[in-house]
């Protein structure tokens, strides 16, 4: 991962597993409580970004990555596997593909629900917002006002996606970050622009 460019490093997979984790125990206090495997959660959201498709090089098969790191560091091969299932899950073009896939999975491994809002969650905010700009400017493509446009084509769409009580309800204040940012870059975007055309009609 260390390719991955600043939107996708090291930082972000602490944040997610720190977000995570504090999902998981406050989902456990709630009523009814939810229950999660631990060991699960915290491996799957910290190798969640591994075999991104985004990022492989060719050749490379991002679909048992995952797997074969934690058999090669010694894990059992039920757990490798669990884990693996999991991370192919997490993101958000698979769900978009096949959202009662995703569904049918969390009935099954609840975790997911957990690693994908502790995900989605880093995805939007101030914390998004520096992401989105990041990964626009590591991409080389692309305008800054085209990643403003990413807030509504899908990062302020992420709030309805979330699985989690916590996740929901988390997403609601740091979704209402990403349309006060965007406000004011039209508001100031437009400043420039309706100031120039006043002065225009002004002189004219």
């Amino acid at each position: 991962m260390s390719r991955f460019d600043a939107s996708h490093d090291y930082k972000h997979i602490l944040r997610v597993y720190y977000l995570a984790r504090t999902i998981s125990a406050r989902e456990a206090d709630l009523v009814p409580p939810a229950h999660y495997n631990p060991t699960l959660i915290a491996l799957a959201s910290l190798l969640h970004d591994v075999g991104d498709k985004k990022y492989l090089m060719p050749g490379e098969d991002g679909s048992t990555m995952v797997q074969n790191i934690l058999l090669e560091f010694g894990a059992d091969v039920s757990l490798a596997k669990k884990v693996q299932e999991i991370v192919s899950h997490v993101s958000y073009s698979t769900e978009i593909e096949n959202p009662s896939k995703i569904q049918e999975f969390i009935t099954v491994n609840p975790e997911l629900a957990v690693v994908q809002d502790a995900d989605r969650l880093d995805a939007i905010g101030a914390v998004g917002i520096g992401r989105c700009f990041a990964y626009t400017a590591a991409k080389g493509k692309g305008s800054l006002q085209e990643a403003i446009a990413h807030f509504q084509e899908k990062l302020e769409r992420l709030k309805l996606m979330m699985k989690t009580r916590t996740g929901k309800a988390m997403a609601v204040e740091r979704t209402e970050r990403l349309r006060v940012f965007r406000a004011w870059w039209d508001e100031e975007v437009d400043e420039g622009r309706q100031g120039w055309e006043e002065q225009e009609r002004v002189s004219g």
